[in-house]
């Protein structure tokens, strides 16, 4: 059977901490650096400029791994994959609020059903290429199903642990491929403090969000696939659904890559981190001119996924924001739940209520001004919405009793 991953040459050239930019090996295991912040993977763009072409990359199968050369992975062999296929774009015009077309990236297409493939994949890869065998993971609940499964595959053991209240089709989804799970009496930062506190009793490797460098390399990927997708074009506006961030993170260092390369010209898109008013730090934070998040107290939210009380790339996601002429904003639940509602009877997608709180927050900001009509938008829908409780449809009909035809009417 040929490798479906042939060879391709890598470029990165070291790791740099996010926040103070000194240095660190490549090829090496790294958690966070020394001043204790996210590190970021480094590439020689100029040798990555010489060697692969748009018309490269458009000959190659339409998935994940066509951005090799973008990426850490050294060694083909290392690569543990499900089929990360390109997610589709999907235009929504009854959604739209004027003549700037509104696309849906349903990441609901992947492996595990969400987002979080992307960044385990390649996080899993990468820990496999670096000798890892054991990894831990707070979760509240899609990247712990992502993890369970690449881990699985690659033959590591995972340890994972979720608030009590993650739905219970995440719970049993990690259970079942292959991970061991348990429930804590708190939120995703409290499970956090037991993956950190048993690294060395345990001898597990922490997967915690941002706590390694390389899942940032893999939501890269969504940044990379979306211009790719446009004709190497990209929209005004992009609005994530944000919990720990990594995606918008990826995204907002993809397009720079490119724009670095002379791939993309002009204006990049708009960053817009999409929060839930009950759980907002990063509103919070963008709103009085901070660079860190204040931890959210009583953190609650229909939309659980992005439940994130305080995330260690806090200032990297700001950075995005700012940097991007986006911002940051907040939905509230009702909004939210209508918004899902709403996207489903008009456009027949049933996105998941993270993915739900973009669209409430492309409608609410419409309104605001802060999105113009004629501005074109990507709403991240990042999980299908067919792991999440539906709405009772309780209708029935008796064969033995005469039909009313009238109600079909």
């Amino acid at each position: 059977m040929d490798n479906p991953f042939p060879e391709a040459q890598t470029f990165v050239t070291h790791l740099e901490c996010g926040m103070e930019h000194d240095r660190y090996e490549a090829d090496q295991l790294h958690g966070l650096s020394k001043a204790g912040k996210p590190l970021l993977v480094k590439y020689d763009l100029d040798a990555l400029t010489q060697a692969v072409t748009k018309e490269k990359l458009a000959s190659r199968p339409a998935t994940l791994w066509r951005y090799r050369e973008f990426l850490p992975v050294r060694k083909s062999e290392n690569i543990v994959s499900l089929g990360e296929v390109h997610t589709p774009l999907i235009p929504v015009p009854r959604l739209q609020g004027g003549n700037g077309t509104v696309w849906i990236k349903d990441e609901g297409r992947l492996p595990t059903g969400s987002f979080k493939a992307r960044g385990l994949c390649m996080a899993v890869s990468m820990a496999k290429e670096l000798g890892v065998t054991k990894v831990a993971m707070p979760t509240n609940g899609n990247a712990g199903a992502a993890l369970a499964a690449y881990g699985t595959r690659a033959g590591m053991k995972s340890y994972i642990f979720c608030p009590d209240d993650t739905p219970e089709i995440n719970v049993r989804e990690i259970a079942a491929q292959g991970a061991q799970v348990w429930r804590v009496n708190g939120l995703i930062n409290d499970c956090g403090k037991i993956v950190g506190q048993g690294k060395e009793q345990v001898g597990w490797f922490d997967f915690s969000t941002l706590k390694e460098p390389y899942r940032i390399e893999g939501k890269k990927t969504m940044g990379l696939e979306l211009a790719d997708q446009m004709g190497w074009q990209v929209p005004d506006v992009i609005l994530y659904p944000t919990g720990g961030g990594t995606g918008l993170i990826g995204m907002w260092k993809a397009f720079n890559e490119l724009k670095a390369m002379g791939w993309l010209k002009g204006k990049l898109p708009r960053m817009v981190a999409v929060q839930a008013s009950g759980c907002a730090p990063m509103v919070k934070a963008y709103e009085a001119g901070e660079e860190h998040a204040e931890l959210w107290q009583n953190a609650h939210t229909v939309a659980a996924g992005i439940r994130v009380p305080v995330a260690v790339g806090d200032f990297l996601i700001l950075r995005a924001v700012r940097e991007s002429n986006g911002f940051a904003t907040a939905v509230d639940d009702e909004l939210i739940t209508a918004a899902l509602d709403e996207c489903s009877q008009k456009e027949g997608f049933l996105m998941c209520p993270e993915g739900a709180a973009t669209y409430a927050a492309y409608k609410q900001e419409l309104a605001s001004g802060r999105i113009s009509p004629d501005e074109s938008a990507v709403l991240f829908n990042c999980a299908t919405g067919l792991k999440y409780p539906l709405p009772p449809a309780d209708q029935s009909i008796d064969i033995n009793q005469p039909i009313d035809y009238s109600q079909f009417k």
